[in-house]
């Protein structure tokens, strides 16, 4: 079973990658809570790394699942670039549980909240081929149970930002990616409150409200048909929303 959390698409498509290969099962983290896994063999967290950490309702999740400790573990980050704690993070988790991780690996893909900082998602296409050798190596890894970590220790910057001094850093970039609803734009379709992982967004009086859980994993933004959700104020760019090549919005809206 492998067990994913997504805001795009990105880890959604890795993770259906894997399991075609391992012949295993996806579902989605926050529905894996509750659910029977005692008798899986091979368990697996597919997830992405949010300014240099997991996001924060993933190890939230892992700690509420009921899990065996005699399968074969791993985590695979999906990234713009470094994987900061992300891995490390949830690999504790795992750890108090008596949860041993075997295998941990990282793949790069486009970033989507380059959108936040005037740049397009769209133009890192590029990363699908330059590290689908990579991707081949993780599936063929996973796929024959292999034992190895890559970047699964802590890193020093991030655990920096854990500090007091960086939160007033740490909050900026929060800020910066904390989206909001332009009401003049927002018609009230819903689409932004159905794709959203965490429950954030609500509709009232045919406008949608962001609340204050959000996980800045920007599918409100990126999917929104009408541009009516914007990131620090700025319009957002039809050209510049970004979804998974191969991830369409039903995808992330029945399968979330």
């Amino acid at each position: 079973m492998i067990l994913y959390f997504s805001g795009t698409g990105n880890s959604l498509a890795i993770a259906r990658q894997i399991a075609e290969r391992a012949g295993e099962q996806v579902m989605p983290l926050r529905e894996a809570v509750g659910a029977d896994l005692s008798d899986e063999k091979r368990i697996g967290f597919v997830y992405p790394c949010y300014n240099g950490d997991a996001p924060k309702i993933v190890p939230k999740l892992v700690a509420q699942l009921d899990l065996p400790t005699d399968a074969y573990y791993f985590i695979v980050i999906t990234c713009g670039a470094l994987t900061g704690n992300s891995i490390w993070t949830v690999k504790k988790v795992l750890k108090q549980k008596g949860i041993r991780l075997n295998y941990c690996n990282k793949i790069r893909v486009p970033d989507n909240s380059a959108l936040g900082f005037g740049r397009n998602p769209n133009d890192q296409l590029w990363k699908f081929q330059k590290y689908a050798p990579r991707l081949e190596q993780i599936k063929n890894d996973i796929a024959a149970n292999v034992n190895a970590h890559h970047w699964g220790s802590p890193d020093l910057l991030a655990a920096l930002q854990t500090l007091s001094v960086f939160d007033v850093f740490d909050n900026a970039i929060f800020k910066a990616l904390r989206p909001k609803v332009n009401a003049e734009k927002c018609v009230g379709c819903g689409i932004c409150a159905k794709v959203c992982s965490v429950g954030n967004i609500s509709l009232t009086e045919n406008h949608a409200h962001c609340g204050d859980k959000c996980e800045s994993c920007l599918a409100c933004v990126h999917f929104c048909p009408h541009l009516a959700v914007e990131l620090g104020g700025k319009p957002t760019l039809k050209e510049r929303q970004y979804h998974h090549p191969k991830v369409e919005l039903k995808d992330m809206i029945v399968e979330k």
